[in-house]
C-alpha cells in the first residue's frame, strides 16, 4: 500500500536560497513515516508501549530537484521489503507540478531494550498486510 503525506515548506525549513534544506527532508521523511505508521494502525508509541522499537540502520538519498519556500510537497511511502528483524521503506517526494524531487529508501532494525531483537509474529503479520512490492527495474 502507497501511504501519501502533504506539507507545505515554510521559511525556517530553508536554505538562503529558498529551498528546502537538505536535512530538513529527513524530517519530512519521518512524519511521512510517522504518519503512514497510524494508517496501518502501527502507531509507533503503542509499538513502544509492548517494547518494540524502530531503529533507523541506513538511508539512502538521492536528491533530484529542489522543494521551494512555500510550495507543498508530497511524500508518497510504501513499505516494500521485511523479515522478523527489518524492514525497508520506499519513499519519493513530488513537488506541485508532480516532478519528483527525492528517492529514498531507509532500512530500520527491529529491536527491543536497545538491542536487535525479530519481531513478535503476530506484529510480523501486521507489517506484512501493508507490503507493496517495488517492481523490477
Amino acid at each position: 500500500m502507497v501511504f501519501t503525506y502533504t506539507k507545505k515548506i515554510y521559511g525556517y525549513e530553508c536554505d538562503i536560497y529558498g529551498h528546502l534544506n537538505n536535512a530538513n527532508y529527513l524530517h519530512l521523511l519521518e512524519a511521512a513515516r510517522s504518519e503512514a505508521s497510524l494508517d496501518m494502525n502501527l502507531p509507533l508509541a503503542g509499538l513502544k508501549d509492548i517494547g518494540i522499537q524502530l531503529f533507523v540502520y541506513r538511508f539512502e538519498l538521492d536528491y533530484l530537484k529542489s522543494l521551494d519556500l512555500e510550495e507543498m510537497a508530497t511524500v508518497k511511502s510504501s513499505f516494500f521489503e521485511i523479515n522478523r528483524l527489518k524492514g525497508r521503506w520506499k519513499q519519493e517526494v513530488f513537488n506541485p507540478r508532480g516532478e519528483k524531487c527525492l528517492s529514498a529508501v531507509l532500512t530500520v532494525v527491529f529491536a527491543s531494550e536497545g538491542k536487535a531483537k525479530r519481531l513478535p509474529v503476530e506484529i510480523f503479520e501486521q507489517f506484512l498486510k501493508f507490503i507493496e512490492p517495488v517492481p523490477a527495474v
